[in-house]
């Protein structure tokens, strides 16, 4: 299949890493405004879920941030706005442990006190809230996205429902999705891939640490402290803490390549040949095992959630503008 899909990457941001980097030093918006509402969840934690109104039983776009990300992530607000701009309403799902102050993107972490954290393969939380939306919304048609871990989330959790997901949930689509977990660990473990990793763990280890505090006997804080790849510190911290032997065993059961068959919403599947976070020979095996109801958009170029076209004076990301568009047509009847 070709791999242009209609994308035309930005000339002033050539090669995967400036079109990764724009999203997290340049971009500006847009900006939308958000209300808060925190839901308690069955196991007596808390989930912070921001929102968009718009008009009452219109179509509800729930978004799902990727690693350290939150509802002030730009990528958010963009999936956001353009779901605003047709006239539905929106939804931000906060991960424990990552929401933070609305409106301000450096602030401090707004931390969950259970006995379990967020990762790549938790889909308890993203089950719970859709079957809540459907039950307090009845009839309202939802579009679902997740980026990066987010996008991975959500792919597990659409094959683990299969042809029995909510009928709520009319289409969903996902973009730069680390589909295999441990390739993607280890593609980050040489060239520039130190440099990402660094900036995650800057954010993670002092969340695995706190955890820890509260937690002892469930975090090796020591690994933890060492821990200079994704594979060191999932061994040392989500692994144990989520009940999994160690690294590999949390990646063989969450990497979302394997459940993509099994899906049976409508969904749109968009990475880049050149994404950093993930070797490139990953995307012809999940074109090879989607299921006839997923769409695989790969495109050559693009980067880590960039995909930013347009002049340097007016730039567009191209893949959220595709998610918002694949919505349209399942939820141009709810």
């Amino acid at each position: 299949m070709s791999r242009e899909n209609g994308f035309r990457p930005a000339r002033w941001l050539p090669g995967g890493h400036l079109q990764t980097m724009w999203g997290r030093v340049l971009r500006r918006g847009p900006k939308v405004p958000m209300r808060r509402e925190p839901w308690t969840t069955p196991d007596g934690d808390e989930l912070l879920l921001d929102w968009v109104d718009g008009p009452d039983g219109a179509p509800l776009v729930v978004v799902l941030h990727g690693l350290e990300g939150s509802s002030n992530s730009l990528y958010v607000h963009g999936l956001l706005d353009g779901a605003r701009r047709r006239g539905w309403r929106g939804l931000a799902l906060n991960f424990r442990s990552c929401a933070k102050p609305l409106g301000d993107p450096d602030g401090e972490p707004i931390l969950n006190h259970g006995d379990r954290m967020y990762h790549s393969g938790e889909t308890s939380d993203l089950d719970w809230v859709v079957g809540e939306l459907e039950r307090r919304q009845s009839g309202v048609g939802l579009g679902l996205v997740g980026v990066s871990l987010g996008g991975n989330v959500l792919l597990k959790w659409l094959g683990e429902r299969g042809d029995d997901a909510p009928q709520a949930v009319r289409a969903a689509a996902t973009i730069s999705v680390p589909y295999d977990l441990a390739a993607a660990s280890r593609h980050l473990e040489s060239g520039f891939g130190p440099y990402y990793v660094r900036y995650f763990l800057d954010s993670l280890k002092p969340k695995a640490l706190a955890f820890a505090e509260r937690h002892p006997d469930k975090v090796d804080v020591a690994g933890v402290r060492a821990a200079k790849t994704f594979w060191a510190y999932d061994d040392a911290a989500v692994a144990p803490v989520h009940g999994f032997k160690n690294a590999a065993d949390y990646y063989a059961h969450c990497s979302s390549i394997d459940f993509v068959d099994r899906i049976g919403v409508p969904t749109l599947l968009l990475s880049a040949v050149d994404d950093p976070f993930l070797p490139p020979e990953v995307l012809p095996r999940v074109e090879n095992r989607a299921a006839p109801r997923v769409e695989c958009r790969f495109t050559t170029k693009g980067g880590h959630t960039g995909f930013v076209t347009g002049p340097p004076w007016a730039p567009r990301c191209w893949a959220e503008e595709q998610a918002v568009e694949f919505l349209a047509g399942p939820l141009s009847g709810s």
